[in-house]
């Protein structure tokens, strides 16, 4: 039977849940008590390669118009971190 886990305890225990995925066992992952993924292991068979997709690029941040400020970085956080 399949484990089912939290997806905080895959976010802290990744490395181990990965080790139990490639060893075989699936591993059902909840958020909020309802199942949002399931983790296989790849084939095993010969000459099937797991389907791999290049990463696309989101955000445009580097377009973004750069802005100058007029006083040091540091008294601009403090004042934003008012009186904590």
């Amino acid at each position: 039977m399949p484990r089912t886990i939290p997806h905080r305890e895959l976010r802290n225990n990744s490395s181990a849940v990965l080790r139990e995925v490639q060893a075989g066992e699936t591993v059902y992952v909840t958020n909020n008590g309802e199942v949002v993924a399931v983790l296989v292991p790849p084939p095993r068979a010969a000459g099937v390669a797991p389907r791999i997709r290049r990463a696309t690029v989101h955000g445009g941040f580097a377009e973004l118009k750069r802005t100058e400020i007029q006083k040091p970085l540091q008294d601009v956080l403090d004042e934003l971190r008012g009186d904590r």
